[in-house]
């Protein structure tokens, strides 16, 4: 794991804890003596792709490092009911304390990977990709994104601070497209950033202001039918990188990407997913 998302998994996860357990897990401390060994086996009870394997093994570490854990698939692999994800090994009272947290967070990326990896499917043959949204889980969102990126989505922006991207009200509130771009290319020198600029147009009307704008790396068709993404791929051409966003789904998107269009954004990739079922099963040694 890289360095940044180990350090906001650990805060991540430390949050987490206190946020479940406080001052005990009360439940075991009462009835298992502290000092038992046991196993436990993270089963699969559905068929997906499994996503968030690295982050129970750091869930695990970093509530007791002393636990062995012995993973048999890893991210991103397709897996079916019965199939066994991992075997953890060690005292039971930090096992059951990880339980919960690590299924939690593994159902849900592994749902979010899951879902990604059927648009992706709808894709094959083409070169659209279909990129995530910020319509993600407060505090979250790195963890949803990351399962996006396994499941073989591409991510879009992190947040607020890493792309300029003007969208409707946006240009609502500064009159227009043009003054819009303006202000943000007049931005960017002020501040001496160095991030894309990216639009999004509602009509052709827009998208004609916005190629007689300069600056901007890249056009969002929002709510255009396939038809008129297509119109406006070919009125672009290579000036920008094209992108469709707006009430896409699994039975639309691929009449999308043979419009020609770089990116497909889909929402629904985190904000309404069925998370994968898995439990874990104990085993005293």
């Amino acid at each position: 794991m890289e360095l940044a998302f180990k350090q906001q998994l650990k805060s991540f996860i430390e949050q987490a804890i206190i946020e479940d357990v406080q001052d005990g897990d009360h439940t075991t401390l009462a009835s298992l003596p502290e000092d038992k060994l046991g196993e436990a086996k993270l089963l699969v009870k559905d068929v997906g792709i499994i996503a968030g394997v690295e982050v129970g093994v750091a869930i695990f570490k970093q509530i007791d490092e002393t636990l062995e854990v012995n993973v048999l698939i890893q991210d991103g692999l397709e897996v079916k009911y019965g199939d066994i994800v991992l075997y953890v090994k060690g005292n039971i009272h930090s096992i059951l304390k990880a339980e919960r947290l690590v299924l939690n967070i593994m159902q849900r990326m592994s749902g979010i990977a899951s879902r990604t990896a059927e648009y992706v499917k709808e894709l094959e043959g083409t070169s659209t990709q279909v990129l995530d949204t910020r319509k993600t889980t407060p505090l979250l969102r790195f963890l949803e994104k990351r399962a996006v990126a396994i499941g073989g989505g591409v991510n879009h922006r992190f947040g607020l601070y890493d792309m300029i991207l003007i969208k409707d009200n946006h240009v609502d509130y500064a009159g227009s497209i043009s003054q819009a771009v303006n202000n943000a290319i007049q931005y960017k020198n002020q501040k001496g950033i160095q991030i894309p600029i990216e639009v999004e147009v509602r009509n052709f009307e827009e998208l004609n202001e916005l190629l007689a704008c300069e600056g901007v790396d890249r056009v969002m068709f929002d709510n255009f039918s396939p038809e008129d993404v297509k119109k406006a791929v070919n009125l672009v051409g290579d000036r920008l990188v094209t992108e469709a966003s707006g009430g896409i789904t699994l039975s639309t998107i691929r009449s999308y990407a043979l419009s020609g269009v770089n990116y497909v954004s889909v929402g629904a990739l985190t904000h309404s997913v069925k998370s994968l079922d898995l439990s874990l099963k104990a085993k005293l040694i």
